[in-house]
């Protein structure tokens, strides 16, 4: 069940979501049963022990909340206070944060008793806004914070708490987000460091299981024999996958000689093997493909052809022309020679098979060559060192990596007038003698858009505030 789901004026609960929560038992500040999420009920009482530790009583007095429920609110409060302080203050029937089980109203023990009514809680706001500053710690954030009533549609309510967990929670605070603008214009992008066995789909999946997010993409597949380097584009990030797949990278591999597999790599069947194995001009061979030449898409990959991904080709024995695409190696450079192995480490552009190149390395020496190994040493700008494996990352020990830090693009902030224009999508004058594309943001440092050269013009290739 995921803990970032978005109840709001404009998003009402499903039922389906209702019938999958998992309540326990309480009871509130008035020893009345009541239910809450299980994990949240575990945490807000860690909370709850922690601030008793520092002086600081706190107890539940509004947990999960039923349809019928929410209407006897809203209908006590209209008739109490009015529609205007409903609007403020209680969710209409449906659309109530309290019907997910992760949200709840808690109250602090003032001498020695809770408040019993509206005005005896406003009367301690400075004791609710200490409590705040502990709330990430235990996976809860603010939910209705001061100053950001126009973005979450409700007045502040210092008392109302939300569970997230703990790592969405941290980024939540650091940005002083709201769970919408969470949600909605997260922006950035980590390092992977993925590990031998795992996916590319894998990965995102996990990192969008992290974060709460639907939206998260890589950039640039590493098929599961291959470890190293993987960009991972999160939220509004994910605009620019394009531009950063399309960056050149850098492998470092190990080869197996005298060795040919159907899948190019040492995890397929053995098709062909020799024992003409010379390796006296191996590197002399080697240097001779830093080129720009087509090379051939191997059948065990994604490419479709026809509708249909080569992979199922191979494994249905069906035969199928294969496409070739023209690669650049920009560098390769030979490092060791062991054996019947050796290890290269190659500078290519978007697209390159390095088990395709490696193979057409062995037919070329003329006794075939098997990919062992293959480690992405650099993506774009972004070397191995600046990479975290997924264990790192759900420990919170990463750095969360900007789109300008990634983009080789220039940056410029602008003035409030040239914001308008790009946040509309205008077309703007070349003033800053941009050759390919430039990064604009605002002087608050936001990130406004991406603008590319058209012409003698500059016109939108990304906006970020839409």
């Amino acid at each position: 069940m995921t803990k970032t789901i978005l109840i709001n004026k404009e998003n009402r609960i499903k039922k389906s979501y209702i019938d999958k929560v998992d309540l326990v038992k309480t009871t509130d500040i008035e020893e009345k049963e009541i239910l809450v999420e299980q994990e949240t009920l575990y945490s807000f009482n860690r909370l709850k022990e922690y601030l008793k530790n520092i002086n600081i009583e706190i107890g539940i007095c509004s947990g999960y909340r039923s349809i019928e429920e929410q209407e006897e609110i809203e209908d006590y409060y209209r008739k109490k206070y009015g529609q205007e302080y409903c609007d403020l203050y209680v969710a209409p029937a449906g659309y109530s944060e309290h019907h997910t089980g992760l949200a709840i109203d808690f109250y602090i023990k003032i001498d020695g008793k809770y408040p019993v009514n509206d005005p005896e809680v406003y009367k301690d706001i400075d004791k609710y806004e200490e409590v705040s500053k502990y709330l990430k710690d235990y996976g809860f954030i603010l939910r209705y914070p001061k100053d950001k009533e126009n973005i979450t549609g409700y007045a502040y309510e210092p008392w109302h708490i939300r569970y997230v967990g703990k790592f969405v929670a941290n980024i939540i605070y650091s940005n002083n987000l709201t769970l919408e603008e969470y949600l909605t214009d997260f922006k950035g992008l980590i390092a992977v460091n993925k590990e031998k066995g795992m996916t590319s789909f894998d990965v995102v999946n996990t990192i969008s299981k992290l974060f709460g997010i639907k939206k998260v993409g890589h950039t640039g597949t590493l098929d599961p024999i291959a470890e190293g380097v993987l960009i991972v584009a999160i939220g509004k990030a994910t605009k620019i996958v394009e531009l950063v797949t399309s960056e050149t990278k850098e492998y470092v591999s190990t080869v197996v000689l005298g060795k040919r597999t159907d899948t190019k790599d040492i995890t397929g069947k053995v098709i062909e093997e020799s024992n003409n194995i010379d390796t006296s001009k191996l590197e002399e061979v080697i240097k001779s493909f830093e080129k720009t030449y087509e090379q051939e898409v191997p059948i065990y990959s994604a490419v479709k052809v026809k509708g249909k991904k080569l992979y199922e080709y191979a494994r249905n024995n069906e035969s199928v022309e294969l496409p070739k695409k023209e690669v650049t190696i920009e560098k390769i450079e030979l490092l060791d020679v062991n054996n019947n192995e050796f290890t290269i480490k190659t500078k290519v552009s978007k697209g390159t098979y390095i088990r395709s190149l490696i193979d057409d390395i062995g037919e070329e020496l003329g006794c075939h060559a098997t990919m062992k190994t293959l480690t992405r040493t650099k993506q774009a700008s972004i070397n191995i060192e600046e990479s975290y494996t997924l264990d790192e990352i759900a420990n919170n020990n990463f750095k969360l990596l900007s789109i300008e830090y990634v983009l080789d693009y220039p940056v410029e902030v602008v003035d409030k007038t040239l914001e308008k224009k790009i946040r509309s999508g205008q077309k703007i004058e070349n003033r800053f003698n941009v050759q390919d594309k430039i990064i604009f943001k605002n002087k608050d440092d936001v990130l406004l858009g991406i603008y590319e050269l058209d012409n003698d013009m500059l016109k939108t290739w990304k906006n970020f505030t839409n």
